[in-house]
C-alpha cells in the first residue's frame, strides 16, 4: 500500500504541485504584510493598564476604535484572497519584573481585555484570541530602566492562517 500511494504521488500533475507552492507563497506574502501592518498599528494604538492590573486606564476607546479599522481592513484582503481560517491573536506582553508565572498570567489576562474590547466593537468572537506571553518575548533586552521596562509592556495583534 505505501508503495502505492507514492506511485500515485509521482504522477501527480507537475502543474497542479507548481499551483500548491505558489499559492503557499502568495499566502505567506500577505501574511507577512498583514502582520506588519497589525504590528504597527498595535504599536501605535497600546492602552494603558493600572500597575499589576487587567484594568484598562482612561483614553483608549479611539486606540481600539483603531484596531478595530485595521482588523476589519485585514479581513477584507484575506476574504478576498479567499483564505477563510484565520485566527487574529492578541499577545500580551509584560517586562522581566517579578514573578514569571504572575507575570505570564497577568499578560493572559490583560490580552483577553483587549480581545473583549475589540469583540464589544464589532470583532467577531470567533475570529480572535488571546494569549499570554509574559516576558518570554521582549522587544528591549535587558529592560533595566523604566523606559526599556515599559515598552516590553505591550500587546501585539496578528493574524494566524
Amino acid at each position: 500500500m505505501p508503495v502505492l500511494l507514492a506511485l500515485l504521488a509521482l504522477l501527480q500533475n507537475p502543474w497542479d504541485i507548481a499551483k500548491g507552492a505558489a499559492g503557499k507563497a502568495t499566502t505567506q506574502k500577505l501574511e507577512q504584510q498583514i502582520n506588519q501592518r497589525l504590528l504597527s498599528e498595535s504599536r501605535k494604538n497600546q492602552c494603558s493598564f493600572k500597575t499589576d492590573t487587567d484594568v484598562l486606564e482612561k483614553g483608549c476607546d479611539q486606540k481600539l476604535r483603531n484596531m478595530v479599522t485595521a482588523l476589519i481592513d485585514s479581513k477584507k484582503q484575506l476574504n478576498s484572497a479567499n483564505l477563510q481560517n484565520f485566527k487574529f491573536e492578541v499577545s500580551g506582553h509584560t517586562d522581566s519584573s517579578g514573578n514569571a508565572a504572575h507575570n505570564k498570567d497577568l499578560s493572559q489576562k490583560r490580552a483577553q481585555v483587549i480581545v473583549k474590547e475589540l469583540i464589544a466593537r464589532g470583532v467577531p468572537e470567533k475570529e480572535i484570541v488571546a494569549v499570554g506571553k509574559g516576558s518570554e518575548a521582549p522587544v528591549v533586552k535587558p529592560d533595566d530602566t523604566p523606559a526599556k521596562k515599559a515598552r516590553n509592556r505591550r500587546y501585539e495583534v496578528r493574524v494566524r492562517l
